[in-house]
């Protein structure tokens, strides 16, 4: 009888931690559930609970279930940015800001620690970093063309600065994106920071489209007038007249 108790007892466990693990599957799906999964066997579900906790008004308990994420799932770069901006709202502003660049540099795709490693470099003087940091959030299809223009007034804003010289170097070394970099460049870059990496690119070997540069020279030039002739003459030696 005492066997057969605990055997059934046994199996209700059972049941009661798979019923919790498909609960927490599913809170990948429908985050809204996440509260209902058991604590002590989330792991998906504890990202929407995290991201919850920070709309909350206190600090120390976003916190706590940020940390609880990055002790069951430390891998991927949102989970850390999520604990930066935890620590960051809690006052632990040298911690957060440490998080943030462990964050930016395991998740070249997560567009808000980038932003955050962006400025933090604009802050420090790292014009190459900021740089850096900029392209990835250039190549993101999803990133904002006025998030790209306000970020390129600073981080190219020094002609043949090291921004600049940076996207130079990123941008010759990419010839799968180059369509993308210059149809997307010629809205976003500042104008004469545009013409600048396109001729030293093509200089150093790149070979741009040139149906496409000619149709970009008439956007740029009702942009920026001088910016557009610049470009011309960059078109003349790249293609010939």
């Amino acid at each position: 009888m005492i066997a057969r108790i605990l055997w059934l007892t046994v199996l209700a466990g059972v049941a009661i931690v798979t019923v919790g693990l498909q609960l927490d599957r599913q809170a990948r799906k429908t985050p809204a559930m996440a509260q209902s999964v058991p604590e002590v066997v989330r792991s998906s579900a504890q990202l929407p609970v995290a991201a919850g906790a920070l709309s909350s008004d206190n600090p120390q308990y976003a916190l706590a279930e940020a940390e609880r994420l990055i002790r069951r799932r430390p891998m991927p770069a949102e989970h850390l940015r999520l604990l930066a901006q935890a620590q960051f709202s809690a006052g632990l502003t040298d911690e957060s800001a440490l998080t943030i660049q462990y964050a930016a540099q395991r998740g070249w795709r997560d567009p808000l620690a980038q932003e955050a490693i962006l400025r933090l470099a604009l802050e420090a003087g790292d014009e190459p970093e900021a740089a850096r940091r900029y392209a990835a959030l250039f190549l993101r299809t999803a990133t904002e063309d006025a998030l790209l223009e306000e970020l390129g007034q600073e981080v190219l804003a020094a002609p043949g600065g090291e921004g600049r010289q940076t996207l130079i170097t990123i941008v010759g070394g990419g010839e799968r994106w180059h369509n993308q970099f210059l149809r997307r460049g010629a809205r976003v870059m500042p104008s004469d920071a545009y013409v600048e990496i396109v001729k030293a690119t093509a200089d150093a070997g790149a070979a741009y489209d040139c149906t496409l540069l000619r149709q970009i020279e008439r956007s740029l030039t009702r942009r920026d007038a001088d910016a557009g002739a610049q470009f011309v003459a960059v078109i003349e030696e790249t293609c010939g007249s």
